[in-house]
Order: C-alpha cells, then sequence, then structure tokens
C-alpha cells in the first residue's frame, strides 16, 4: 500500500468545553483555510469530530520536519493557538505516526 501521508504525521486529539464548541470549529476552519493557503508543505490538515460528545482531533501531516517547523511557528497558529486552547479542556495529546 502506497503511503499518502508525508514523514512527519500525527492525530492531535482534544476535548472542546461544553459551549465553546462553535467558537472552536470557527478558529479552527480560519486556521485550516490559513495552512492550506499558505503551507505549501502541509501535506494534509483536516478536523474529525470523533464519536465522543465534544471530542476532536486533527490529522495533520507535512512533507518534513521543515515543514512542520513552518506550521508550527506560523503568524496563525500563534495568533489563533490560544484561543482555540482557551476552548479546550486541558490541552490537546499528539500521537505521531510512522510507517513501519
Amino acid at each position: 500500500m502506497a503511503n499518502r501521508l508525508g514523514s512527519v504525521t500525527f492525530i492531535a486529539r482534544m476535548t472542546v468545553r461544553e459551549g465553546c464548541e462553535q467558537q472552536f470549529l470557527g478558529l479552527m476552519q480560519e486556521l485550516a483555510a490559513h495552512v492550506h493557503a499558505n503551507e505549501p508543505g502541509t501535506v494534509g490538515y483536516e478536523l474529525y469530530r470523533l464519536r465522543e460528545p465534544g471530542r476532536y482531533a486533527v490529522l495533520e501531516s507535512f512533507a518534513d520536519e521543515t515543514a512542520a517547523g513552518v506550521h508550527a511557528n506560523s503568524a496563525a497558529l500563534q495568533r489563533l493557538g490560544p484561543s482555540i486552547a482557551d476552548c479546550l479542556v486541558g490541552t490537546w495529546e499528539l500521537e505521531y505516526l510512522d510507517t513501519p
């Protein structure tokens, strides 16, 4: 099976505080739009609603460590990240996916 993901891929799982879901979704849509338009090293960046109430995950995939660093240090993430974090219970959990 061909790998369609980049060399740096992870799932970021998070729980959104009750009453903050619409704000969270708006912020995430804004961030995703920035990523898709301005980060050519991003192979994939997709938000998913999990089956547990208030739970979400972002599947993030980058061509390489440099592209992952561009995303992590982007002005958009620096601007939106604190508001996104304010919507969460705790913080996000990262789970890296490596091919065997």
